[in-house]
């Protein structure tokens, strides 16, 4: 990634930070391994759900956001795995792999039958961004207030409708300056696909500043997989919500989907 995209980029991610209360500063160290933390089912556990974190948001604060209870309050058979892959990892220009390769890879390797990927703001769009890089990957996607672009390319976007948007040539490479575009582009193509988001849910508050941006993911949707609550962009919205998304899916609906 060069000087000026990575600039870019910088200006974009701090951008939600200001001033989101969910979202402090902070980012990480990427010349380390991504952070990590399991929190156990209370019994065998058969599926895993990785959260990414929101911009700032730190292991410890993933512990005290309420996310891991709530994962496990509808899903009882399922790990939680936090992690640390903050604003350094994306800044690097590498976060997708790193997570594949560091997160993904060695959890389906431990056995578990399913993995899901949890994202918050920035963790939402990394979620999206890792299901651009490796599609249909994980098992499921849970975006949470998703950073999903500029307002200026969500309103290029509503303007024409996502199925007539054109989001012109294809680039030789993706960088900071391209990347918004080109995850909509990614998004687009999930409607040759009628089941493509049978696993993919989306929840946020009325009053987040990222809401006017949702509409056009949320048509994406199936009936029933987008919940709006009252309330900003913060854990204390996103963790309850969480726990109603995916106690309205249910393992037995969500296994249903994923048999061949």
């Amino acid at each position: 990634m060069t000087l000026a995209a990575r600039a870019r980029l910088f200006s974009v991610l701090v951008a939600l930070t200001v001033p989101l209360s969910a979202c402090l500063p902070g980012g990480g160290d990427a010349r380390a391994p991504i952070p990590q933390a399991l929190v156990p089912a209370a019994g065998p556990a058969t599926r895993l759900v990785v959260v990414l974190p929101g911009r700032g948001d730190d292991i410890a604060g993933l512990r005290a956001s309420g996310i891991a209870p709530a994962v496990q309050a509808a899903w009882p058979d399922a790990d939680v795995l936090l992690t640390g892959l903050g604003f350094a990892y994306y800044m690097q220009g590498r976060a997708p792999q790193r997570l594949h390769e560091e997160v993904i890879e060695p959890a389906r390797k431990r056995g578990y039958r399913q993995v899901w990927l949890l994202g918050a703001s920035m963790g939402g769009m990394g979620t999206l961004m890792y299901d651009r890089a490796y599609p249909g990957d994980a098992d499921g996607l849970v975006l949470l207030a998703p950073y999903v672009g500029d307002r200026s390319l969500i309103n290029e976007i509503r303007a024409t409708g996502l199925s007539r948007w054109q989001p012109g040539p294809v680039p030789p490479d993706v960088d900071a300056d391209n990347y918004q575009r080109e995850l909509w582009r990614h998004l687009q193509a999930w409607q040759k696909d009628a089941h493509r988001t049978d696993s993919v849910w989306l929840g946020y508050g009325a009053q987040d500043r990222l809401a006017p941006a949702m509409p056009p993911l949320a048509g994406l949707l199936p009936k029933g997989h987008v919940i709006v609550v009252e309330g900003g962009h913060a854990w204390k919205v996103w963790s309850p919500l969480t726990q109603r998304l995916l106690s309205g899916a249910g393992p037995a609906r969500l296994d249903a989907q994923r048999s061949p």
